[in-house]
C-alpha cells in the first residue's frame, strides 16, 4: 500500500487531484486509517491512475472518466476513444481552414498594398 505522497510521486498526479478524483469518486484510496486518516492506495489504483492520466492528455472529462472507470469491463473506451478522435479531427480541419483562410487573406492585404 502506498500513502498519498508515495502514490502522487508514482502517478504524476498531485495530492489535490487524488483528493479531487476520491470526491468525485473516480479514484478512490483503497483504505482510510481511522486515526490518522491517512489515505492508502494499491497497485491496482496504480493501475487505474496511469489510465486517468491518459484519459486526461486525450481531453477527457471528469463524467467521460467516470463512464470508463465504472464500466468495469471497459467495453465503451473504445467508442468513446473514437468520438474524441473524431472530434480532433474535426478541430484540426477547422484550424487548417481558418490557416487558408488566414493565407489568402495575407496574402490579398500583400496584393492590395503593392497597388499604391
Amino acid at each position: 500500500m502506498y500513502k498519498v505522497s508515495e502514490f502522487s510521486k508514482m502517478t504524476g498526479l498531485s495530492k489535490e487531484t487524488l483528493r479531487y478524483y476520491a470526491e468525485t469518486k473516480l479514484l478512490e484510496p483503497v483504505f482510510i486509517d481511522p486515526n490518522n486518516k491517512y489515505r492508502y492506495y494499491d497497485n491496482g489504483s496504480f493501475l487505474i491512475a496511469r489510465l486517468l492520466v491518459q484519459l486526461r492528455r486525450f481531453n477527457f472529462t471528469i463524467q467521460e472518466m467516470l463512464t470508463v472507470v465504472n464500466d468495469e469491463s471497459f467495453e465503451n473506451l473504445e467508442q468513446i476513444l473514437w468520438k474524441k478522435r473524431q472530434g480532433i479531427v474535426k478541430q484540426v480541419e477547422e484550424l487548417n481552414k481558418l490557416i487558408e483562410e488566414m493565407d489568402d487573406f495575407f496574402e490579398f492585404g500583400m496584393e492590395g498594398a503593392e497597388d499604391d
